[in-house]
């Protein structure tokens, strides 16, 4: 896990020298790579191309990692963000074929990889990254992302400076391009504020600087590179939606335990301490379970709360005792009289504004994990979109059945989980409304603000017109993972820490994301045939729990006691920035507070996201002032 960063100029149209770009760049990435850095520049065609890296060592903690990497010839050069957890099975097929490695990193098998087989390579790694790839000899750049958008990639034209940057984190950009200001990308500012969607579309926040997709290539043929003709962007990997052929349950249930113990084993490749992100639900614990089948000892480590409304120790305790294992529980102790000034910290190292208060917790933890000396970490995101654990999925699923006639079905979907008690039950309006037709929802208070009115820029995010697996690879690549990857990406960085996913490994992608709806959402159970695949290695309390709760906290509380004067003194201020900007409608923002204050708890269309939203972009307005135009 590593910080790296580019810049390529036409020659003879420079006016600052590449080196003093790149260290500006360098410098503002430092905490994704505090072990080593390293510089590169050069020349093509009729280009010159400085590339830069901080590394976070993480196999082969030796100098002989340092990055960029260049190759014997001189003819190739590499600078790589993430993890190849399959180096060693591809570091053995390109040994057969005469390749010698001077390194035990996983970077050398990628430049290896990357020589013999060019971009056909990609298609062999099993991990996540994000990568610039320089081939000298044929003047040709490409710039990579991993499969599902685990590491970030962002690019800009400066056009004034014939410059193209490249960079992990967008604020390494704003340095390369300072003193350039950025306007407001209307419609990523828009699905924020109003459909607290982020990361919803490539274009980011700041007009101009756009985020490569997750499994895309950018492709460039430097010897055209001031005209841009020849540089293309394209989708090199989608999920395959084959079912699997001739499989009963039993095979099915086989093939998961298979494929996801496995995803686990080769995560656990590090020459650093491992821990695994414990929750007290069913995703971590099956991690968990399965690193303990594999003989590992990884430290088991949580977040425990004093309010027992939003406390999972026991869980996390009993799949501990479960696995003979010690438990390291952390107390995040958030005072919420400070999370003004703690949330602009958060939001500099999110790039964006950030979703809910959970992400500043999970900054406190990751900060706790590396007080624990825990550098890789294991975490279950990406269970719920494969396995329609959202709440949301059941009504898509309903839906589904509906518009195909199955009207039994449906009622006996609907019966099943209401007998259960495990999502109808909990039907909160002012989570669901996004998901619903406008007819069924009551109209809050319209906070747009001048700038904004009159523009659609709205996603529609219901099921559409597909079914549910179309849904599904929705949410994986705009409506929901992607912004859950930034930031456990964005918070774990900031201290230096490394995120894997075992359910993101592709293969068990391929597997999970073609079954049947019916083999998710099934008896009243989400993740049903998962449940049934990973029960005999988990606590049946915790295999068939039905509760869980996500990474939370009483912030929905908090703005309506402790944080209620606060806010209204903050948004009494006529001169915020989302009021200035014309973003925000002032005396509309006001009276939506004071009905969702006036809201019986766990009740209400107001949910507590229409009310963040409004204070988390100001503070992110507030945070990168100096590079934007706010007011064009």
């Amino acid at each position: 896990m590593c910080g790296i960063a580019g810049v390529i100029e036409a020659i003879g149209g420079r006016n600052e020298k590449l080196e003093s770009i790149l260290e500006r760049m360098d410098v503002f990435q430092n905490h994704r790579g505090p072990d080593d850095h390293g510089v590169w520049v050069g020349s093509t065609s009729s280009v010159r191309i400085g590339l830069a890296h901080r590394r976070l060592a993480i196999l082969d903690l030796s100098a002989a990692g340092r990055q960029p990497m260049v190759s014997s010839c001189g003819k190739y050069v590499l600078v790589f963000n993430g993890g190849l957890y399959n180096y060693k099975e591809l570091r053995a097929e390109l040994e057969a074929y005469g390749h010698v490695f001077k390194t035990r990193t996983d970077t050398e098998v990628v430049l290896q990889a990357s020589i013999k087989w060019k971009e056909k390579a990609l298609q062999k790694f099993n991990g996540m990254w994000a990568l610039g790839w320089l081939d000298r000899s044929e003047g040709k750049f490409l710039l990579s992302r991993d499969r599902f958008g685990e590491k970030p990639l962002y690019w800009f034209w400066d056009r004034e400076n014939h410059r193209f940057l490249f960079a992990s984190e967008i604020k390494a950009i704003l340095m390369g391009t300072r003193p350039h200001r950025f306007s407001l990308h209307l419609p990523a500012v828009f699905r924020y504020l109003f459909q607290s969607l982020l990361d919803g579309q490539p274009e980011t926040l700041f007009e101009g600087i756009v985020a490569l997709p997750a499994a895309h290539n950018m492709t460039s043929d430097l010897r055209d590179f001031d005209q841009r003709k020849d540089i293309e962007i394209y989708q090199y990997w989608q999920p395959s939606l084959a079912p699997m052929v001739g499989g009963n349950q039993e095979s099915i249930i086989e093939e998961i335990r298979d494929i996801f113990i496995d995803s686990v084993r080769i995560r656990l490749r590090s020459d650093v301490p491992v821990g695994v992100l414990l929750s007290g639900g069913l995703d971590s614990s099956t991690i968990a379970a399965m690193a303990n089948q594999l003989g590992d000892r990884s430290c088991l480590f949580s977040s425990v709360s004093r309010d027992p409304r939003f406390n999972e120790e026991p869980y996390m305790q009993m799949v501990a005792s479960h696995l003979k294992q010690p438990l390291t529980k952390v107390e995040l102790n958030i005072n919420p009289h400070n999370l003004w000034p703690m949330l602009q910290e958060v939001v500099w190292y999110n790039d964006e504004p950030v979703g809910s208060l959970s992400n500043v917790a999970h900054y406190l933890l990751m900060k706790q994990a590396k007080d624990l000396g825990i550098t890789v970490i294991l975490s279950g995101q990406g269970a719920d979109e494969l396995l329609c654990g959202y709440k949301k999925y059941l009504g898509f699923y309903v839906q589904h059945l509906l518009r195909r006639g199955k009207f039994v079905m449906a009622a006996k979907v609907l019966m099943d989980f209401s007998r259960n008690r495990s999502i109808v039950v909990q039907f909160n309006l002012g989570e669901a409304k996004r998901y619903l037709p406008r007819w069924l929802v009551r109209r809050t208070t319209n906070i747009v603000g001048e700038r904004l009115k009159g523009l659609s820029f709205e996603l529609d995010v219901g099921l559409g017109e597909g079914d549910v697996t179309e849904r599904q690879i929705r949410d994986l690549y705009q409506y929901s993972l992607p912004a859950l990857v930034h930031y456990e990406d964005r918070m774990s960085m900031a201290h230096s820490r490394e995120i894997r996913l075992p359910f993101l490994d592709y293969r068990l992608v391929d597997l999970l994301l073609p079954l049947s709806t019916d083999m998710k959402l099934h008896g009243g159970w989400t993740k049903w045939i998962f449940r049934k695949a990973m029960e005999p290695f988990l606590p049946k309390e915790v295999a068939w729990r039905k509760d869980k709760q996500g990474f939370v906290n009483p912030q929905s509380e908090w703005f309506k006691h402790e944080l209620r004067d606060y806010t209204n003194e903050l948004l009494a201020d006529d001169d915020l920035f989302v009021y200035r900007s014309g973003l925000v409608n002032p005396h509309s923002a006001r009276s939506l507070f004071a009905a969702y204050c006036s809201q019986p708890v766990g009740r209400g269309s107001i949910n507590f996201r229409d009310v963040f939203n409004v204070l988390a972009l100001e503070s992110w307005l507030r945070v990168f002032e100096r590079h934007l135009r706010i007011v064009d």
